[in-house]
């Protein structure tokens, strides 16, 4: 009932077209290709749009209780900001390695479970809550995932510069203290997004008299996860390291992020629904 393969496949091959203009447009100036690009990218969020508005319409709830369908939001998401950061910001370069790794992300979706679950009829005021806790988590995975592509980025550039490695391609990307800034940005927004996300799901655990969950492994790595991001803000903020090991230090709190999120969903006593 749900499952529109057709839609889905229109999704995938303007988001790829887009990527086709979009890296014609990083590599060298070239507006035309700019502007188709940013044409399909839109089209694409356009139809993930109808998409999810169509899966909520049919199955009567709201769709974030499968993996096929949070991952589908993240990539929602993603597209979202990268037309924003499009639009606002000489970023093409950043804007087609985010959604070369959005579009990565959204075909291996292709083959997950996308049916609908049995329980998603029995939508009660309660889960509003769960809604809450869920998209707050992906809206901080999205800010965490630019923050690492920053992240790359900037040790890229610190790479070639240190190296006096220069050629055009250098050009595309924002400077230096740009990407440092902007990895700073994505960290401030994806780390109180997360507590947030954290906070609620405590309070769920809470109202469900399941205070037991409180000592499951995913929950005491979230907070892990929480204090790496703290200290990474906490380095940046006091100015005692320079801006490759903030990097560093960004990308292995990221590393921590993907154990969280994929490992350790495994581990948990009441995460094993984002794999139904």
């Amino acid at each position: 009932m749900v499952n529109n393969n057709w839609i889905y496949d229109m999704i995938l091959y303007a988001y790829a077209l887009s990527l086709l203009f979009y890296f014609s447009a990083a590599v060298g100036p070239n507006r035309s290709a700019k502007r188709m690009g940013t044409g399909l990218l839109a089209f694409v969020w356009l139809m993930q749009t109808v998409f999810l508005g169509y899966r909520a319409y049919v199955t009567n709830y709201l769709p974030v209780l499968t993996l096929f369908e949070t991952v589908f939001l993240f990539v929602w998401l993603l597209v979202f900001v990268s037309l924003v950061m499009s639009w606002r910001m000489k970023a093409d370069m950043v804007v087609f390695v985010t959604n070369l790794a959005g579009f990565g992300i959204l075909a291996v979706n292709l083959f997950s479970d996308s049916a609908v679950p049995a329980s998603s009829g029995q939508w009660e005021a309660q889960d509003h809550l769960l809604f809450i806790h869920i998209t707050l988590a992906i809206g901080s995975y999205v800010a965490f995932l630019f923050g690492a592509i920053f992240s790359i980025i900037y040790l890229y550039l610190h790479r070639q510069l240190k190296g006096k490695a220069w050629s055009k391609l250098l050009t595309r990307f924002p400077s230096l203290d740009v990407v440092e800034y902007y990895t700073f940005r994505a960290v401030l927004i994806g780390a109180p997004l997360l507590m947030l996300s954290l906070v609620l799901g405590l309070v769920k655990i809470g109202l469900e008299g399941e205070l037991r969950y409180m000592l499951d492994p995913k929950v005491l790595s979230s907070f892990i996860l929480i204090l790496a991001y703290v200290f990474y803000l906490v380095q940046r903020a006091a100015g005692n390291q320079p801006g490759y090991k903030l990097a560093k230090w960004n990308l292995a709190a990221f590393g921590l992020l993907l154990l969280n999120y994929v490992a350790l969903n495994f581990l948990s006593r009441f995460h094993q629904w984002v794999w139904m």
